[in-house]
């Protein structure tokens, strides 16, 4: 069952809402999505979209394109002058990723405790986007308040030509979000010891790896 924390509310998930018709304007404007199997996502309840991340793209796009509004853990770095209010008034959630971040960690027990949808980059930084190395922090969100993990695998170009900033696919090219069968990570026994939580995350990271080697096949990427 999905706890919702004593005394606090959720982030705005009509906040969440706007920013997902943003980015949808905007990265259809800069690229191309192509989206497969978007209704994999539940259509209602709490759910945890697990992102690989290898672009700076790969949080907007992701909140532009998937069919609910969506609260991404993001870095407390990125919240720096206007941008600061701005993602917070989308609803997306400050995460330190230097310590344990308890106000992080309650806003997104919030989101999932009153239905909505959490996303997560389980790696915790840009890197290869492969998910060789997870934290602990999706499977202890998945395992305390039993929401689905639905992996996601987002997919662009890996040429230099037409680049606008380094770390963006080149401008028009076509990226594709890859969604897939949601599914719990706990074993069912409702345990939440740090056994239980490093055995969830093998699992996942086993659900993840085979969802994105299934997305690079379907999209020959």
């Amino acid at each position: 069952m999905t706890e919702v924390p004593a005394g606090r509310a959720a982030p705005s998930e009509r906040g969440a809402d706007v920013g997902r018709r943003i980015g949808v304007g905007l990265m259809y404007g800069l690229f191309k999505p192509r989206v497969l199997g978007a209704w994999r996502v539940p259509a209602t309840g709490p759910a945890i979209l697990a992102v690989n991340h290898s672009h700076n793209v790969d949080g907007p796009m992701v909140m532009g394109v998937a069919p609910r509004p969506a609260h991404f853990l993001i870095k407390k770095e990125a919240f720096v002058g206007p941008l600061g209010p701005f993602l917070r008034g989308i609803g997306q959630l400050q995460v330190d990723r230097t310590t344990a971040d308890r106000t992080a960690v309650t806003d997104a027990l919030a989101v999932l405790g009153q239905g909505g949808v959490l996303g997560i980059f389980p790696e915790g930084t840009r890197g290869e986007g492969d998910f060789a190395s997870l934290r602990a922090g999706l499977a202890y969100f998945a395992v305390r308040t039993g929401a689905p993990v639905v992996p996601v695998a987002v997919l662009g170009s890996t040429e230099r030509r037409g680049r606008l900033i380094k770390k963006l696919p080149p401008l028009r090219s076509r990226v594709d979000v890859v969604f897939g069968d949601p599914f719990e990570a706990g074993d069912g026994s409702g345990r939440r010891t740090r056994k239980a939580l490093d055995e969830a995350t093998v699992r996942i990271q086993g659900r993840l790896t085979d969802h994105l080697e299934n997305a690079r096949r379907l999209t020959g990427r």
